[in-house]
């Protein structure tokens, strides 16, 4: 395959209020090569494609595709044009089916007036049988899982016979299974002359998929260098500006008595049954298993958003209903929600408000005013502690990057000084330097006494962070391991018992 120019960004520039974003950025991606664009969360890496992509306009520099400037007004002129984006955040028309999805804007037409429901299907199931993707067409998108969601969205990008395929954190929401498949994609597109963009935290997997690597920070190009060249700590080091030590920090929580106690938990619309377990104070307690193993089901039914048919909660010895959210928080509960986008984040309200939104009732003064200084000191500290880049409290939330998103939601749950954390992919699309505060903040909250339930679909990191592992498999509870002396392939023999 050539290594000719295909995509030629140079000097890009976006600036937003208070912050500039793009900062004369360039890249270059040769054609039938995936080229990793890697920084931490808030460098720069989605702005940038969303420059290419018309999202956003750029203030100054130049795109050329083919050797051909361009400069797309919107999403729909870029995908015309073979420029195709799987966004980090699904944006999904969930009340409509897989196909409607697919061809929603460009639907293929009997006589120019009806849409061809056959046809589409047809052309549906063509790229899902080329993708080796298996998901019915009919299905509607709110009954499949993320996972599959995600896939549905890479074979829309496919669809367009693009030119460039830009993945933005296109693995996390995938089990190990679905990332392998995803990457049989990517290979089979890059061998057919795409030129594949990939952002990821995953170190992992870029020095596996990638060809070349360019690293931003703080909205500037730091380096570009075929990823043969580089390894971990070299990627690290550009990325952060400093080098980091362990992966992990140091374990020093001390598990205390048993105080939450689960017994036969089971959902009235899942899978999930008969489970049971205990947690301790100080204790981290991870919930692995594949994509539909049960493992969100879990956390959604003890926090009362998912009904549970049967089953009994106990907190400290005493029986708790946590029938709905509200009950939950008031009994000591906290719920940091898998899709942030969809179930976490108040797009529209800025990064105060989204802060204390959970915690509205220790900011009142004689019961019906808030006080705005008592907000704006909790806002702060949120955002210290977590190290969240943005230019202001003010600062709308939807503008943040994803993972600074999630510093935002995790904050919130703090500021409610909960006894029970349930974590569900915290770090899902943050990048390692962030990763390594977030776990010390988990650590740091098991030394106060507080219990956690950590779901995460990758393995080092429950490995890493976790004291147990409860092992999930077709909505029970397959086995549990203690995380000092289990390995990979012995939690992969649990998840697969009842599949």
């Amino acid at each position: 395959m050539g290594q000719e120019v295909l995509l030629q960004m140079t000097d890009i520039s976006k600036e937003f209020p208070g912050v500039k974003a793009l900062n004369h950025v360039s890249l270059t991606v040769k054609r039938g090569t995936v080229h990793a664009l890697m920084g931490e969360n808030g460098a720069g890496k989605s702005t940038l494609m969303k420059c290419l992509f018309g999202i956003y306009s750029k203030d100054s520099g130049h795109i050329y595709l083919d050797g051909k400037e361009v400069s797309f007004k919107n999403s729909k002129e870029a995908m015309e044009n073979g420029v195709a984006m799987v966004h980090q955040e699904l944006n999904q028309a969930l009340k409509r089916n897989v196909m409607d999805n697919i061809w929603l804007g460009r639907y293929p037409t009997k006589g120019g007036l009806m849409v061809d429901e056959k046809k589409m299907y047809q052309d549906t199931k063509a790229i899902f049988d080329d993708l080796e993707i298996n998901v019915d067409p009919h299905r509607i998108m709110s009954t499949i899982p993320v996972s599959q969601r995600q896939m549905v969205e890479i074979a829309k990008a496919v669809s367009f016979n693009s030119k460039i395929l830009v993945f933005d954190e296109p693995t996390s929401s995938l089990t190990e299974e679905e990332v392998e498949h995803l990457f049989r994609i990517i290979n089979m597109l890059r061998d057919r002359g795409v030129g594949i963009i990939y952002i990821s935290h995953k170190m992992a997997e870029i020095l596996r998929i990638s060809d070349e690597i360019t690293v931003m920070r703080d909205g500037c190009w730091v380096d570009t260098k075929p990823a043969s060249e580089l390894d971990m700590p070299t990627i690290i080091k550009l990325m952060v500006g400093r080098e980091l030590g362990q992966q992990f920090p140091p374990k020093t929580n001390k598990p205390g008595e048993t105080y939450l106690e689960v017994e036969n938990l089971t959902a009235q619309y899942s899978l999930l049954r008969d489970v049971s377990f205990q947690a301790r104070r100080g204790e981290i307690v991870g919930l692995a298993g594949l994509d539909g193993s049960g493992r969100t089901e879990t956390l959604e039914n003890i926090f009362g958003i998912a009904t549970r048919k049967s089953g009994t909660i106990k907190l400290g010895g005493k029986v708790v209903k946590n029938r709905n959210s509200r009950e939950s928080i008031k009994n000591g509960f906290a719920l940091l929600t898998e899709e942030r986008r969809a179930t976490g984040i108040f797009g529209i309200l800025n990064i105060r408000e989204n802060t204390v939104i959970s915690s509205l009732k220790k900011h009142l003064r004689a019961g019906i005013m808030l006080d705005e200084k008592s907000m704006r000191k909790d806002t702060q500290w949120s955002i210290d502690a977590m190290h969240t880049k943005t230019p202001s409290q003010e600062t709308k939330i939807r503008s943040l990057s994803g993972g600074n998103q999630q510093k935002v939601i995790l904050g919130r749950w703090l500021l409610t000084d909960p006894e029970v954390l349930l974590l569900d992919e915290p770090t899902r699309g943050i990048d390692v330097g962030a990763k390594y505060e977030i776990y010390q903040l988990i650590i740091d909250l098991a030394n106060k006494g507080k219990t956690i339930l950590m779901v995460s679909s990758e393995m080092p990191e429950l490995l890493g962070v976790c004291d147990r592992i409860l092992v999930m498999s077709g909505g029970r509870l397959a086995g549990e391991v203690d995380a000092k002396t289990t390995t990979q392939e012995e939690i992969m023999t649990l998840a697969a018992k009842y599949v």
